[in-house]
């Protein structure tokens, strides 16, 4: 039985996080809950490798579309997307859900979620993890100052292109499936270096500077592939747009939380190839996630960690768990 076929058996529910949000989430297995969230342009199908692992050997796997994206509220207003909200609807989620804690576990975007979490609501996290991308704390700048002067005069910080509304969303929309296997084939780990992702210059669009593969990559079919292109040909992305368009808004709600540490229990799993890694937050983390029980570097695999390498994040992810005791 494939991934896909496996997934399609999954308890399904609408749940309530919010006055105005409910989440689509998909649930397997009995014990003690672990979340994953996912990341842009993902949804809960992104972590279809795992539900089914880890419910097999004794978790209770909720996995949701989160705010923004695929069976999920998609609220209009930009704020409604800021780290607090987000972190709002995971701890949410678990009361709903009838648990008192979970182990919070993200991918890409999902990763600050996750982070933010376990400092924002610590009583619900018992302990916490990310992939592809590290906690890092809060800068003593505005974010997206700092992606300017990285990009410097000729380029544009990806991040700094999204701030624009209605523009890359458009962009997108043109061509889904060209698109989304484009932007995924540029950052993952079998991208020759002609075809990964590269900056933008100032004038150009950010869909030109990615293509899609002349074959798909081993890891993702036709099939899969359909259930990403299928759902944001209906949704559209402006949800998980909006999630880059607080940046700067998430660093000036949080000047609380310069300096924290992040207590729980915790987990980093990374690939060489991930553009999104950040090798000195990598180099940093011990030190601000002090109980980092799994810290590991998959050789070759690229952004989309889980998806690209099923049983060695399997692996590292069972690993975690029994270490931190749950």
């Amino acid at each position: 039985m494939t991934a896909h076929e496996d997934w399609q058996k999954h308890q399904v529910d609408d749940v309530s996080v919010a006055d105005d949000v409910r989440l689509r989430v998909y649930q397997a297995g009995q014990g003690f809950p672990v979340v994953l969230l996912h990341g842009f342009p993902e949804l809960a199908y992104s972590w279809r490798h795992q539900v089914p692992f880890l419910a097999e050997h004794g978790y209770r796997v909720i996995t949701p579309d989160q705010r923004g994206y695929g069976g999920s509220s998609r609220p209009e207003a930009i704020e409604a997307y800021d780290l607090d909200s987000l972190a709002g609807d995971v701890a949410s989620l678990i009361d709903a859900l009838g648990e008192e804690q979970a182990v919070v576990i993200g991918h890409d975007w999902g990763s600050p979620v996750a982070w933010h979490t376990a400092l924002v609501h610590p009583d619900r996290v018992r302990a916490v993890g990310s992939l592809s991308v590290p906690h890092q704390q809060r800068g003593d700048r505005l974010p997206l100052e700092v992606m300017r002067e990285i990009a410097g005069p000729e380029h544009v910080f990806y991040i700094d292109y999204f701030q624009q509304p209605r523009v890359v969303d458009a962009e997108l929309m043109e061509d889904v499936e060209r698109n989304i296997l484009g932007f995924m084939w540029s950052i993952s780990g079998d991208a020759p270096p002609d075809e990964r992702f590269r900056p933008i210059r100032k004038g150009e669009r950010f869909v030109d500077v990615f293509g899609p593969p002349a074959e798909l990559p081993t890891w993702l079919s036709a099939e899969e592939l359909a259930v990403y292109v299928e759902t944001f040909r209906q949704t559209g992305f402006t949800g998980g747009l909006n999630w880059y368009r607080n940046v700067n808004r998430n660093w000036e709600r949080s000047p609380h939380l310069a300096g924290t540490l992040v207590e729980q229990p915790a987990l980093f799993v990374t690939g060489s190839r991930d553009p999104a890694r950040n090798p000195a937050a990598m180099e940093r983390l011990p030190g601000v996630v002090p109980n980092l029980l799994v810290n590991e570097v998959i050789k070759g695999c690229g952004h989309w960690t889980q998806q690209e390498r099923p049983d060695e994040v399997n692996q590292h992810l069972l690993a975690f768990l029994r270490a931190a005791g749950v």
